[in-house]
């Protein structure tokens, strides 16, 4: 007999061999039915798979999130088998079930398009009726390369995994496919699936290897659950801020100019304007000061700083002048150890914060490059902060703070904190045991002595120290690394920094690097889709939309209008472009414009303004100098 042990400690005895699907028949009808598989010592079994030896269980269930996983990855295989009884020659690289569904890379050994995935669609429904019982077995090394020996892709797979290792396979009717599992009991169970497009992926990420063909879908457990993620992902459509951007005209990307280098455009660019505004105070406010360093640095600089032989890969090709070689910056810290280098320092001038609006240039397969979200010459707020030991915890603090009072008051939503640490294989990492030790302490208790809840993170640490990510979900429902502050112990040594202590030794600073709120061109990405284009007054490119019922008889009052505005520091424009009203009025709401004001004969004679707010039919009169005040206070809270 086998003792069972249950997530609530409690112990019961099975035959040898029973299953996960036994085990939940065993405790009530009502589970087994929505039993979807479960975890025995942490690994995931099928629910037909026996047990052999006393375990820790886990039942799974469709209400479980690590159901959703299970079946998009059998969703996965039921997609890959329609695949391959369509396109005989079909071959499969990997397919991964994802946050929100599935993907499979395929050689199909013809091109694919959108229009194969209705048949493909079609043919998995016919497999789902088939009702094809899903079977794991265990194969040797060898017996895995036979049975895909007319695969190169599985056999890549199979040849990175040591010589004594068992290898699972999955088979559901004519189809098998490598796998570690775990899969639902049958093609049945997954009923509620959809295709949702077709694109390029390079075997196994690398662009120097053939180009397969990745189809994305989803599946869910009920009719309902998949029309409401269908829905969802309709809603996403209207906030795509490559869309939103064309539309409102905040940026353009132009292969011309060049791939993943985004232009601003005037509405684009004021935004951006009053962020960097923003960032600028809300850092001169926390003790920061500004500097300006250079887009390039030396090839020697960057051999300093560690960077060369970490990141080389991400800079852009040296450029060589006079026996110089430089390099397009891709990253500031550098510039800023010189910085902090130019002048002796004494125990007392410490902390200090740089700040510095930067563009920095980094190299991003062309592949991987999306809108705003990924492109190849980003300005940010980056900031580093030379402290000593006992001054840590306070400035790490404070910058985390600082983070948080800008995510607030963008109106975005935090999902996690992220402690990442360094793992076992040292061999990325800047080696000095001891110092990586303090760090991780210092961090951890910070974080635990103020009460923030976050996860650790092994392997994610930067190579020269742990670090702090604030991760942030989008209104697409991506989750990005927002923010960050990081420990670093190595650049001061590499540059050779110091400060003269109050013993008159010299000692060695600590920096403290801290990313504010990612780059313009993610942010200005996130909040096009956060808002819909339709940003809050604050962040309006234009907040005020003047617009004259008569151009000959109310003009006059109009330009009054909006050149008082413009001197209360509100972006106000008149509209007097020889249009009807009414284009002129659906136009502002197209644009989204937080108020629009239309200027007739009442407003001239009362001395007054009409508005209306983006999004509302309400039309308001009011004072001048009332409205004024108001759209003010708006702006000063950054309401939303």
């Amino acid at each position: 007999m086998l003792k069972i042990t249950f997530p609530d400690g409690s112990i019961k005895e099975f035959d040898k061999g029973i299953t996960i699907e036994g085990i939940a028949g065993a405790i009530s009808s009502s589970l087994k039915k929505i039993s979807v598989a479960g975890y025995v010592n942490d690994e995931l079994y099928d629910l037909n798979r026996p047990i052999l030896n006393d375990a820790s269980i886990k039942i799974i269930t469709n209400k479980d999130e690590e159901a959703f996983e299970v079946l998009n990855h059998s969703a996965a295989h039921l997609m890959a088998q329609a695949v391959k009884r369509l396109f005989k020659d079909a071959k499969f690289g990997v397919g991964p079930a994802i946050r929100e569904g599935f993907y499979y890379d395929i050689d199909a050994g013809v091109q694919l398009k959108e229009e194969d995935l209705k048949k493909i669609e079609k043919e998995m429904q016919r497999i789902v009726n088939q009702n094809e019982l899903i079977s794991r077995s265990e194969l040797s090394k060898e017996a895995a390369l036979e049975l895909f020996k007319h695969d190169e892709y599985k056999q890549e797979l199979i040849n990175e995994l040591p010589e004594n290792e068992i290898i699972s396979v999955y088979k559901q009717g004519e189809f098998t496919d490598l796998c570690r599992g775990g899969h639902i009991g049958s093609t049945k169970n997954v009923k509620h699936f959809k295709l949702l497009s077709l694109a390029g992926a390079y075997w196994r990420g690398d662009s120097n290897n053939k180009q397969l063909q990745r189809i994305y879908g989803t599946a869910w457990f009920t009719k309902e659950a998949l029309a409401t993620h269908l829905n969802i992902l309709e809603e996403r459509k209207e906030r795509d801020h490559r869309k939103l951007g064309k539309e409102l005209r905040i940026f353009e990307l132009n292969n011309d100019a060049g791939q993943g280098l985004a232009m601003w455009l005037p509405h684009g660019y004021t935004v951006r304007k009053v962020l960097e505004d923003y960032v600028y105070k809300l850092e001169k406010k926390a003790g920061y000061l500004h500097v300006s360093t250079p887009a390039l640095g030396t090839k020697r600089l960057y051999e300093i700083s560690g960077h060369w032989s970490h990141y080389r890969d991400n800079m852009f090709p040296v450029m060589e002048r006079d026996g110089e070689t430089f390099v397009l910056r891709p990253m500031s810290c550098p510039h800023h150890m010189i910085v902090y280098k130019s002048d002796l320092r004494s125990y007392r001038d410490l902390p200090i914060r740089y700040a510095e609006i930067v563009t920095q240039h980094r190299y991003e397969a062309s592949g991987s490059l999306s809108g705003l979200e990924r492109v190849r010459a980003m300005t940010l707020t980056d900031a580093h902060l030379f402290v000593r030991e006992d001054q840590i915890k306070k400035e790490v603090l404070d910058a985390y703070n600082l983070i948080i009072e800008a995510i607030n008051d963008l109106g975005l939503e935090i999902d996690y904190i992220e402690l990442a640490l360094r793992d076992k294989e040292k061999g990325k990492f800047h080696d000095n045991d001891e110092l990586w030790n303090l760090a991780e302490r210092l961090l951890k208790e910070l974080l635990d002595e103020n009460n923030i809840e976050y996860k650790e993170m092994t392997g994610e640490a930067a190579f020269y120290g742990p670090k702090i990510d604030i991760q942030v979900r989008t209104a697409m429902g991506h989750v990005i690394t927002m923010s960050t502050v990081q420990l670093d112990f190595l650049l001061p040594e590499r540059f050779d920094l110091t400060y003269i202590g109050s013993d008159g030794e010299k000692h060695r600073p600590v920096v403290i690097h801290r990313g504010l709120i990612s780059t313009w061109e993610r942010l200005m990405s996130i909040l096009l889709e956060q808002y819909k284009g339709a940003f809050p007054t604050w962040l309006a490119p234009v907040q005020l939309k003047v617009i004259p019922v008569s151009l000959d008889v109310h003009q006059t009052y109009a330009k009054k209008l909006n050149d008082l505005f413009i001197d209360n520091d509100l972006r106000s424009e008149l509209d007097l472009r020889e249009e009807k009203l009414g284009y002129k009025i659906r136009e502002a709401q197209t644009k989204k414009v937080p108020y629009q004001l239309v200027v007739g004969d009442n407003e001239v004679e009362n001395n007054q303004v009409t508005y209306r707010k983006y999004g509302e039919q309400a039309q308001v009169t009011v004072d001048i100098e009332d409205f004024i005040s108001m759209v003010r206070k708006e702006i000063i809270n950054k309401s939303r």
